[in-house]
C-alpha cells in the first residue's frame, strides 16, 4: 500500500510528475489512479504552483492550456474543498461567484431549449419558440465577456504582483478558447439552417462544446482561481479591484450591497501636485490641471509603456475605445494581452527598442466602428528608447466625412 504524501513541497513535485506523464501520453484513468494512490488531497495554491513551475521549466503556455481540461479531470478527485472564509456581499469574490451562478443558470436554460429543438430532429422545420429561447439564452450568455475582462485585467494583474504569472496566462488562454467557441456558436445561430435535423447538428457540434467550456471555466474559477486569490491578495488589492470593476461592467447580475473597502482607492483618490504646479517645456508651460484637462480632451486614447515594458500611464477620456483600469499601472504589458497576441507585442517592443522601427499601425472593425491603432517609439534627445506610446482612435466619423465644412456648426447641443 502506497504511503500518502502529506508534505506540501513533495505534493507539488508529485503533481508535476503525474501531469508530465499526462502530457507524454499517459491515459487519464491511469494517471488519476496513480495520483489517488500518492496524494490524499491538494489545494488551489498547490495546483497553481505546479502549473507555474511547469511553465518556468520550459513547458509552453499553449501546451498547458491544451491539456488544462485533462488536468482538471485528473485532479478533481484529490482537490480539497476550499476553506470557507466569510465574504461580505458585494466583495469582488462574491460578485464573481453570483455571476458564475447566473451564467450557469443561462447555460441550463440554453441546454433546455436545445433539447426541445433536438428532440424534433425528424421534423421538417425546427420549433420556432424553442429556437427563440436558444437565441435569447445565447445573447444573455455573451454577457460573460464582462466577467472575463474584469478577471483578466484586474484579478490577474493583482496576482502577478505576488509572482503568480503562469496560471493567469493559462486561464486567459482558456478564456480566449471559450470566446472562440461562443463566436462560432453565434455565427451558427445566425446561419440559415432550416430543418430540425440541421439544428440538432449545430447543437452537437457547436453548442455543446461551447457550453462545456463555459461550465468548465466556472469550475476552475470556483475551485482554483478564487480560493487562490483569497489566500493571496491583500485587503487593499481587493478594494482596488472593487473600485475599478465598474469600468468593465457586470455580467447578468449587479453586485450586492454590503462590502465596504478599507480606504478610498481608485480614480477619485487625490493626486499630489508638486509645489508650483507647472511643467515648463521648450515650447511653453502647463499647470498640472491644464495638463490633465488637455489629456482628457484629446479625441484619442493614450497608453504609455516605459522602457522596462511596464504600463506607466493611460489617459482617462470619457469615451475610451478599450477600457483601462488603474490595476494595469506597473504591470508588464505582455501580461495585459491574451497569450495569442503576446508575440506581436514582443516584436513591436523589440523593433522599437533596437531602433529598427518607430511606428506600427493597425486598423480593425469593432462592433460597427472603425478603430485606428498606432504605436510610436518614444525616444530622448539622444535617441535612447524611453518606451512605447499607443494611440487608439475611433475613426468612424472621420472616415465618413466628404466635401467641406467651412462654416461653424456644432454637432451636439448643450443647454
Amino acid at each position: 500500500m502506497s504511503e500518502l504524501i502529506d508534505n506540501r513541497a513533495q505534493r507539488i513535485r508529485t503533481l508535476k510528475h503525474v501531469i508530465k506523464r499526462l502530457h507524454e501520453g499517459g491515459a487519464p484513468e491511469e494517471v488519476k489512479a496513480q495520483l489517488a494512490a500518492l496524494v490524499r488531497e491538494t489545494d488551489a495554491s498547490e495546483i497553481a504552483e505546479m502549473e507555474q513551475e511547469l511553465i518556468a521549466e520550459g513547458m509552453p503556455v499553449e501546451e498547458v492550456r491544451s491539456m488544462c481540461d485533462l488536468h482538471a479531470q485528473v485532479l478533481r478527485e484529490v482537490m480539497a474543498e476550499p476553506k470557507e472564509r466569510p465574504i461580505e456581499p458585494g466583495h469582488p469574490v462574491d460578485t464573481f461567484r453570483i455571476e458564475n451562478a447566473a451564467v450557469q443558470k443561462v447555460v441550463e436554460e440554453m441546454r433546455a431549449a436545445i433539447a426541445e429543438v433536438s428532440k424534433q430532429a425528424d421534423k421538417e422545420l425546427a420549433d420556432a419558440a424553442a429556437l427563440g429561447r436558444w437565441r435569447q439564452a445565447f445573447n444573455e450568455l455573451m454577457d460573460v465577456e464582462k466577467h472575463y475582462r474584469r478577471k483578466e485585467n484586474l484579478l490577474f494583474s493583482c496576482l502577478e504582483r505576488h509572482g503568480i504569472t503562469g496560471p493567469p496566462k493559462v486561464m486567459w488562454a482558456k478564456d480566449d478558447e471559450v470566446r472562440g467557441l461562443l463566436k462560432a456558436l453565434g455565427a451558427a445561430l445566425k446561419a440559415p439552417h432550416k430543418t430540425a435535423g440541421e439544428w440538432k447538428r449545430v447543437a452537437t457540434d457547436v453548442a455543446e462544446p461551447a457550453l462545456n467550456a463555459v461550465t468548465e471555466m466556472i469550475y476552475k474559477e470556483e475551485k482554483i482561481l478564487l480560493p487562490m486569490a483569497l489566500e493571496t491578495l491583500t485587503e487593499d488589492e481587493w478594494a482596488e479591484i472593487w473600485s475599478q470593476s465598474p469600468e468593465y461592467g457586470w455580467c447578468l447580475v449587479e453586485p450586492r450591497e454590503g462590502y465596504t473597502p478599507p480606504k478610498a482607492v481608485g480614480p477619485e483618490a487625490p493626486v499630489e501636485v508638486p509645489e508650483g504646479g507647472a511643467l515648463v517645456f521648450p515650447t511653453g508651460s502647463l499647470t498640472f490641471e491644464q495638463l490633465r484637462g488637455l489629456f482628457g480632451a484629446l479625441p484619442v486614447d493614450l497608453t504609455f509603456v516605459d522602457a522596462d515594458d511596464r504600463v506607466a500611464y493611460f489617459s482617462a477620456g470619457p469615451d475610451r475605445v478599450f477600457a483601462r483600469s488603474k490595476a494595469i499601472i506597473g504591470r508588464k504589458v505582455q501580461h495585459c494581452h491574451p497569450p495569442g497576441s503576446v508575440g506581436v507585442v514582443e516584436k513591436i517592443l523589440s523593433d522599437f527598442r533596437s531602433g529598427r522601427q518607430d511606428v506600427a499601425e493597425f486598423w480593425i472593425e469593432l462592433h460597427g466602428t472603425f478603430v485606428h491603432i498606432r504605436y510610436f517609439a518614444v525616444r530622448d534627445e539622444q535617441g535612447g528608447y524611453l518606451g512605447t506610446l499607443e494611440v487608439t482612435q475611433d475613426a468612424t466619423h472621420i472616415r465618413s466625412l466628404t466635401g467641406e465644412r467651412r462654416l461653424l456648426q456644432y454637432d451636439s447641443a448643450h443647454d
